[in-house]
C-alpha cells in the first residue's frame, strides 16, 4: 500500500511545482533588459550604405532646402542674401512653371502607354516565342535602353531630318504629309521627344513585365484551360491580375522618372523649345540654376518638385497594396 501512495504523492508534488510561477530574483525588468548584450554586427553591415545615403542624398537635400531661402548667383565671391520665402512665391507664380507642369503631365500620360501598356503586349507576345528566337526578340527590344542619350539624339535627328530623313520621306510617300523640322515646330516637338524617349524606355518596361510573368506559375493557366477557359479569358482574368504587382511598380517608376528620362533628350534635341513647348519641370529647374544663374530660385523649384513627387509616391505606395493582387 505504501509503495502505491508514494508515487502518487510525488507526481502531485511535481504538478504543483510546475504550476507555480518561477521565483523572482528581485531584479527589476528594466535592469534585466539593460543587462542583455547589445549586438552591433547587424548595424555595422548597413553602416556603409547609410553613410553613402546621408552623404549623397540627405545632405544635398538639406543644403538645397537651406539655399532656397537665399539669393545667390553661384559665384563663390558673391555672398548669399537672405530673401525668406520670396523664391517660393516667385516660382509658384511663374507662367513658365505652369506650362512645364502641364507638359510633364502629358509626358507622364504618354509614357504610361509606351512604358506600361505596350510592354505588357510585347511581353505576352514573347511568351509565345521559344528557343533562340525568344532571346533575339528580347534583345532587340531591350537594346535601345542601353544606348546613351547622345547617340540616341544623333540617330533620331538623322531620322527626322527634313532633307533626306527616313521618317519625313515615309510620311511624304505614304501619307502625303510634308514634315519640316519637327524639333523646331511647336506642334511636333513634344511628340518627337515622346517618340524618342518611349522607344528607348520600352525595353525597361518589357524587362520588368517579363520578370513578373516569369514569377507566375503556369499551373493556373493549365487548370483554367482544363476547365474550358479561352486564351483571352486566361490573360484577362488570371495573368493580368497576378501581374498587377509588377504593373503597379512599373507605373510608379514611370510617374516618378518620366521627367528625368526626358531631360537629356530635351537638352540635346529641343532645348525646351520652341517657346517652351517641349520643356518639363526638370529642364525648367536646370534653366533657373545654370542658365539664369539663380541658385536660390532653382533650389526653391527643386524643393517644390521634391515635395510634389514625394506626395505622389506616398499616396501611390499607400494604394499599391489595395491595387495589387498577390499570388499567396
Amino acid at each position: 500500500m505504501l509503495t502505491e501512495v508514494l508515487p502518487q504523492r510525488a507526481s502531485a508534488a511535481a504538478e504543483t511545482a510546475a504550476a507555480e510561477p518561477p521565483a523572482e530574483t528581485g531584479e527589476p525588468p528594466a535592469r534585466a533588459k539593460r543587462r542583455r548584450r547589445f549586438v552591433w554586427a547587424p548595424y555595422l553591415y548597413v553602416l556603409p550604405a547609410i553613410a553613402l545615403l546621408i552623404t549623397w542624398t540627405y545632405a544635398p537635400l538639406a543644403q538645397t532646402f537651406e539655399l532656397s531661402f537665399y539669393d545667390w548667383n553661384l559665384m563663390p565671391t558673391q555672398p548669399k542674401t537672405p530673401v525668406g520665402f520670396d523664391n517660393y512665391a516667385t516660382v509658384l507664380t511663374l507662367p513658365e512653371l505652369h506650362q512645364a507642369l502641364w507638359n510633364t503631365v502629358l509626358y507622364i500620360g504618354a509614357f504610361l502607354v509606351l512604358s506600361v501598356a505596350l510592354p505588357v503586349v510585347f511581353a505576352l507576345i514573347a511568351r509565345r516565342v521559344s528557343g533562340k528566337a525568344k532571346t533575339i526578340y528580347q534583345a532587340l527590344i531591350f537594346v535601345p535602353f542601353l544606348v546613351t542619350p547622345v547617340a540616341t539624339s544623333a540617330i533620331w535627328r538623322w531620322l527626322f531630318a527634313p532633307e533626306g530623313g527616313t521618317i519625313p520621306a515615309v510620311a511624304r510617300s505614304l501619307f502625303g504629309v510634308e514634315m519640316g523640322n519637327v524639333f523646331r515646330d511647336p506642334s511636333w516637338s513634344m511628340a518627337a521627344v515622346i517618340v524618342i524617349v518611349g522607344w528607348q524606355m520600352l525595353g525597361f518596361g518589357v524587362l520588368v513585365v517579363s520578370a513578373g510573368l516569369a514569377g507566375i506559375s503556369p499551373d493556373y493557366a493549365h487548370a483554367a484551360s482544363t476547365d474550358g477557359a479561352t486564351g483571352r479569358q486566361i490573360t484577362w482574368r488570371i495573368t493580368l491580375p497576378l501581374l498587377s504587382p509588377s504593373l503597379v511598380f512599373l507605373s510608379l517608376m514611370t510617374i516618378l522618372l518620366s521627367a528625368q528620362w526626358t531631360f537629356p533628350i530635351i537638352d540635346l534635341v529641343t532645348q525646351g523649345g520652341p517657346g517652351g513647348s517641349s520643356t518639363n519641370i526638370y529642364y525648367l529647374l536646370y534653366q533657373f540654376g545654370f542658365r539664369n544663374f539663380d541658385a536660390g530660385l532653382s533650389a526653391a523649384a527643386g524643393v517644390v518638385f521634391f515635395l510634389g513627387f514625394g506626395l505622389i509616391a506616398l499616396l501611390f505606395v499607400e494604394l499599391s497594396e489595395k491595387l495589387s493582387f498577390h499570388d499567396n
